[in-house]
């Protein structure tokens, strides 16, 4: 048997919106739209977005609200990159590892800017 991952699922009080965050930030085009599902990929790498009803966003460094899962995506300018994630609607959650920064998605799952 093989087996190969085909896609991360978010769960999302809102599919269409935070498809639309990671469609900009990953330069990747919305592929999919069916009902509360959609899905961005180049024929690649595919990150899909399910409508979940009553969502409760992870309270990263909250252990109470763990964050279960989250991405880290290399830059090559970590300022350009925090400016552009900012003004879609990311928030900063911490700078305190080096090489790292922190945010959290319009929907409230963490995620990493990684530079060197």
């Amino acid at each position: 048997m093989t087996a190969r991952l085909n896609t991360v699922v978010f769960d999302t009080p809102d599919p269409k919106t935070l498809a639309h965050f990671y469609s900009e930030l990953l330069e990747l085009p919305i592929t999919r739209v069916d009902g509360d599902w959609v899905e961005i990929s180049d024929g690649t790498t595919k990150l899909s977005f399910q409508l979940a009803h009553g969502h409760r966003p992870p309270l990263w460094p909250d252990p109470n609200f763990p964050q279960q899962l989250h991405l880290d995506i290399r830059v090559d300018d970590i300022d350009a990159a925090e400016a552009k994630v900012l003004r879609m609607g990311a928030q900063l959650l911490s700078t305190k590892e080096a090489g790292f920064r922190v945010y959290s998605d319009p929907a409230g799952h963490p995620f990493c800017l990684e530079y060197t």
